[in-house]
Order: C-alpha cells, then structure tokens, then sequence
C-alpha cells in the first residue's frame, strides 16, 4: 500500500480537529480521487462530491452543513504551491470526517490479480465496510496486483476497481453486486455500449482482454489471473479506452475550491 502523505480527522459538530481515524468497518461512506498538477485538478470532481453527498443521505447520515463542510476541509487541506499526484479520500460516518493524502502508484503492464471468493457487505455502495479487502490488499502491491471479488463462480468487482471484459472488441460489466464507481460511469456514458452480463469464472478463456478502470488505477490492462488458465490476448481496446481518459485527464479543470 502506497505512504499516506497528509491524514487528519474532523468532529462533523464543530469541524474540530482530532487525532486521525481511518473510519474502516464503521457505519458510513468514503470516495477516493485524483490530485494531479500544479495548481491542482482533480479528476470528475463535481462527480465524486455530488456521489459522496447521495450515499450520506442514503445512509442516513446525513447533515444540512455536511457538503459545505467537506469542501471546507478539502479546500483547507490542499496547497497551491505544491504539485500533486495523489489519491484524496474523503470518509464520512455520523461523527467525523476524514480526509487523507496517499501517493497514486502507477499501475504496470505486468499486471495480475487472484480469484477471491468474497462480496462486499451492500456492495452497491461505496461503504467503509473493507476489513477483509484491506487484509488482502496490505498483503501486496497494488502497482502490480489485485484482487477480483467472487461469489456463486461470478466476478463481480476488483478489490480497488471496476472491471471490463473485452470479447471480439465487445464490451462487458458485470450486471449487479458491485458499485458502480466514477471511472465506470464515465465510460458508460463514453462508450454507450458496455454490455451488461453475468461473467462467470469458468467462461474467462472467451475473453481477449480484462481491464480495470477506477480512480486510483486508471485504466489498467490485466496480464494474467494467477490461480486461473486466463491469460491477456490483446491490448486494443485497453489502448482505445486509455485514449478517452487521457483526454478527460487533459480536459479537466483546475481546482478552484
């Protein structure tokens, strides 16, 4: 796991600053984005704040004050001077706000992940229920490794990711049990044709290529599947789907907080 960098925690009564709390496996929400550049910009962020704000209501922790509060602590936490490349994560339960700076690690071509058969608790949302993610995730290096999320022999979610699979240059998420993150709703828009399907385990071989896209990895190319026979055939479509985010990297406006 990549070094935090910056790490504080907030009482959301008075925005008092306590001693850091991860929020891990309590009863609330979190998103992670991208800081790049110098000024700052961070990647669909009007996106992420507007998500963040919907799942608080969600989970009924909700406040008047809560969006106005996480901006004022987003803002007060990021510095003009200094050139960034890091992940932001905002966490939120019915007591505290957390946010934290950690360095984004760049993922490699060489990339493999591992069949894990487990499912997030209320996977739909991006909840801070991840004790057992986290347990496999501080086990590696996630610049080279990750983990897809299983049950009932169907792929449902990396440990960090959405996933895409490639079959003669066709598109095709998973079709429930996971959340559908930032990055994944982008290309959903982008590409109007991700198919929707039920990816099972024992079918991977009928796919040229499996890519990971997501906040903190990008768009990512998948090599190989360590306790499977799938292997890469292709990169195509990785390369045509990292040209459309590289142009919304490009095209993304400074913050301005």
């Amino acid at each position: 796991m990549a070094n935090i960098l910056l790490k504080k925690s907030y009482l959301r009564k008075d925005l008092k600053e306590i001693n850091f709390r991860d929020l891990w496996n309590t009863h609330g929400v979190f998103t992670t984005m991208w800081v790049f550049g110098k000024p700052a910009k961070i990647l669909f962020f009007k996106k992420h704040i507007e998500n963040l704000i919907r799942s608080i209501k969600i989970y009924k922790i909700n406040s008047k004050s809560i969006e106005k509060d996480i901006l004022k602590i987003i803002k007060s936490n990021l510095k003009k001077h200094k050139k960034y490349n890091h992940l932001l994560r905002i966490a939120v339960n019915n007591k505290i706000i957390s946010f934290s700076l950690r360095k984004k690690l760049k993922p490699k071509i060489k990339f493999n992940v591992k069949l894990v058969n487990y499912k997030r608790i209320q996977p739909e949302f991006k909840n801070l229920k991840y004790k057992k993610i986290l347990t496999y995730l501080s086990k590696i290096n996630t610049s080279n490794f990750d983990i897809f999320l299983c049950v009932n022999k169907k792929i449902l979610e990396s440990g960090t990711s959405n996933i895409l699979f490639v079959k003669k240059n066709k598109i095709f998420s998973p079709i429930n049990s996971f959340y559908k993150g930032i990055t994944f709703k982008f290309f959903d828009n982008e590409l109007d044709k991700i198919k929707k399907k039920n990816i099972f385990i024992n079918t991977l071989n009928e796919y040229d290529e499996i890519i990971l896209i997501g906040s903190g990895k990008g768009v990512v190319s998948v090599e190989s599947i360590k306790n499977s026979k799938w292997k890469r055939k292709s990169l195509s479509t990785y390369r045509f789907l990292s040209k459309i985010y590289n142009r919304a990297v490009t095209k993304c406006p400074l913050y301005n907080g």
